[in-house]
C-alpha cells in the first residue's frame, strides 16, 4: 500500500498573516481613495476613505424623549311579482351621545394659518360644539396616503373627537376594501372589481365619490340608447357585498345602527336585496337616471353583517357604505396608496359634491406629501408639487365651501446613505412650501414632521419601536402618538376658540 503525501496543516500565524494582507490591502486602497469615488469607464465606484476609517460616521438622532413623555394614548370609555319587502326604519334616534370628559391637553406643534383660516376653523367649532345638543350628523373626510390607509392613525382620532363630540361607526368605507383594517367586517363576490382614481383600474365616467374609488360587477359598457344593450347579448349576473362591524374595532366604530349604499351611474334595471342573518329585510329597484343616489336602512341596534345583492345586466358603480350612528361626527378614512393627493381633478365634481353634501361635511383632512418627497430633484420640483397641491386644496374648498380644510403634511422620513440614515435633503423646504401654499388657500396646516422632533426624528421612532424598518411608515405604537399628537393640537385650538 503506497504512502499518501501528507496534507499541510494551517497554523494560527498563517490565518493572522493572511488577514494582516487583507488589512493592509484594503487599507492602502482607503488611504488613496478620493471622496467621491473612482471613475471607470463612466462608472463611480465608492469605497470606504480615509476619512471614514480614522473618524467612522455615526447616527444622529433627534432626542424625542420629551415629546413621548408628554403624549398620553390612554382612550377613556373606549324580480318578484310579489310586493317587494321593505325595510321599516328601526331607530327611535338615540344612538350618538357624547361620553364627555376633559379635552384640557397641550400641543406640541400648533395649527399654522393666516386669519382667514382661522375664522373657518372657529366655524368648524361652532358646528362641532353644538353637534350632540342639536342632534344633528357632520362628516370629517380624512384623505391620505399609505400612512393613514387600512384605518391607521384615523381610528384613534375617531375615537377621541366620537367619544367627546358624539357619533357612532366608522363613517364611510369603500365598496370593497382592499386594506387590512379592523374598524369593519367586510366581504364581496369575486365578480366585484374595483376602480380608483389613484391606481390601477380607472373608471372612463370617473364617478368615484367621496371615497375616491368604486366597484362594480360587470365591465363598464358606452351604451347610446336602449338597442345598443340589447345588440350586446349580455347575461344577467349577480354580485354581493357583505358589510358589518368588526369586533377588533375600537369601541365607537364597532357600534352603529344607519347603513347607507351609495352608487351612481345605474342605466338598466337592477334590482337590489338586502340580508340580515340569511332574511331579506329589503328590497328596491334601484333608479336609473344615472344619477348619485344611496339607500337608507335604520335599526335601533347594531344590525350584524349585512349582505347587499344586486343582480342586473350592467354594474351600476358602488361608491361605498356608511355606517353611522343617528348623531354625531363621523370620520371616515380615505386611504391611497401611492398617491401625492394630486387627485381631485381626475374625479368626476358632481358626483363628489353631492356625497360631500349628503354627507354633511365639515372637516377634510388632507395628509400627503410623503410620496413625493423620494422624487424630488431640486427646489424648482418641490414648488411645482406645492403649487399644484395648492390647487387640490382649492378643489377641495370649492366642492365644500363650508367645510374647513387641514393639510397634514409629511412625517419625517429618512434615506439610507453609506450606512446612515438622515433625513431627505429637501423634506424640510418641501414642509416649508407646503406650509405656505396650505395658508394662502384659507386652510390650515398641522407640522407632523416638527411634531415628531424635526430632523433626524425617524430614526429615534424606529428605535423606540414607533416606526418601522423602512424609516418611513409609524408602527402601530407610533400611529396612536401621531393621531394623539394632532388631536391635542385641534383640541388646544378649540380651548383657546372657547375661551379656556
Amino acid at each position: 500500500m503506497k504512502e499518501t503525501k501528507e496534507t499541510k496543516q494551517l497554523k494560527p500565524y498563517h490565518v493572522l498573516l493572511f488577514l494582516l494582507g487583507v488589512l493592509l490591502i484594503l487599507g492602502t486602497v482607503a488611504f488613496f481613495t478620493p471622496k467621491l469615488g473612482y471613475k471607470i469607464g463612466g462608472t463611480t465606484f465608492n469605497f470606504m476613505t480615509k476619512e471614514d476609517f480614522l473618524h467612522p460616521k455615526k447616527q444622529e438622532n433627534a432626542d424625542v424623549s420629551d415629546i413621548f413623555a408628554s403624549i398620553d394614548t390612554t382612550l377613556n370609555g373606549t324580480g318578484s311579482k310579489k310586493p317587494l319587502i321593505k325595510h321599516k326604519n328601526g331607530s327611535n334616534g338615540g344612538m350618538g351621545a357624547p361620553g364627555g370628559g376633559s379635552y384640557e391637553v397641550e400641543s406640541v406643534v400648533d395649527l399654522q394659518m393666516s386669519e382667514a383660516g382661522k375664522a373657518n376653523l372657529h366655524r368648524f367649532f361652532e358646528v362641532l360644539s353644538g353637534v350632540a345638543s342639536n342632534k344633528q350628523r357632520i362628516s370629517i373626510l380624512h384623505y391620505g396616503d399609505s400612512q393613514i390607509e387600512g384605518d391607521r392613525i384615523t381610528g384613534f382620532i375617531r375615537e377621541r373627537i366620537q367619544n367627546q363630540f358624539g357619533g357612532n361607526g366608522p363613517g364611510m368605507i369603500p365598496a370593497t376594501n382592499v386594506y387590512e383594517t379592523y374598524a369593519f367586517y367586510q366581504a364581496y363576490s369575486d365578480n366585484f372589481q374595483r376602480y380608483t382614481c389613484f391606481g390601477g383600474a380607472k373608471l372612463s365616467n370617473s364617478k368615484y365619490g367621496a371615497m375616491a374609488s368604486a366597484s362594480r360587477f360587470t365591465p363598464e359598457y358606452q351604451l347610446k340608447n336602449k338597442n345598443s344593450l340589447d345588440s350586446l347579448n349580455l347575461k344577467e349576473q349577480t354580485g354581493w357585498i357583505e358589510v358589518g362591524p368588526s369586533g377588533r374595532a375600537m369601541s365607537r366604530a364597532r357600534s352603529f345602527n344607519n347603513v347607507k349604499m351609495h352608487y351612481n351611474s345605474c342605466i338598466v334595471p337592477t334590482m337590489l336585496r338586502v340580508y340580515q342573518n340569511g332574511k331579506i329585510i329589503h328590497e328596491d329597484s334601484l333608479i336609473m337616471d344615472g344619477a348619485q343616489h344611496s339607500v337608507h336602512l335604520s335599526f335601533a341596534s347594531t344590525p350584524g353583517k349585512l349582505k347587499f345583492e344586486f343582480k342586473g345586466k350592467v354594474s351600476p358603480n358602488i361608491c361605498g357604505f356608511s355606517l353611522e350612528g343617528d348623531y354625531g361626527v363621523q370620520v371616515s378614512n380615505i386611504g391611497m396608496r401611492g398617491s401625492s393627493g394630486t387627485v381631485w381633478g381626475a374625479m368626476n365634481h358632481g358626483v363628489l359634491s353631492t356625497m360631500y353634501r349628503e354627507a354633511n361635511t365639515k372637516l377634510v383632512i388632507m395628509q400627503f406629501g410623503g410620496n413625493s418627497v423620494p422624487s424630488f430633484k431640486d427646489s424648482a420640483s418641490v414648488r411645482n408639487f406645492a403649487s399644484y397641491f395648492q390647487g387640490q386644496i382649492n378643489a377641495v374648498k370649492k366642492l365644500n365651501p363650508d367645510a374647513m380644510v387641514i393639510v397634514i403634511g409629511p412625517s419625517d422620513m429618512s434615506k439610507l446613505k453609506d450606512g446612515i440614515y438622515n433625513t431627505y435633503p429637501l423634506l424640510p423646504y418641501c414642509v416649508d412650501r407646503m406650509i405656505a401654499a396650505t395658508k394662502a388657500s384659507g386652510a390650515a396646516y398641522w407640522n407632523l414632521y416638527a411634531s415628531m422632533g424635526g430632523y433626524n426624528s425617524m430614526p429615534a421612532w424606529v428605535e423606540k419601536g414607533m416606526a418601522g424598518s423602512d424609516y418611513i411608515h409609524f408602527s402601530g405604537g407610533g400611529t396612536k402618538f401621531a393621531a394623539q399628537m394632532f388631536y391635542n393640537t385641534l383640541m388646544s385650538e378649540f380651548n383657546t376658540w372657547k375661551g379656556n
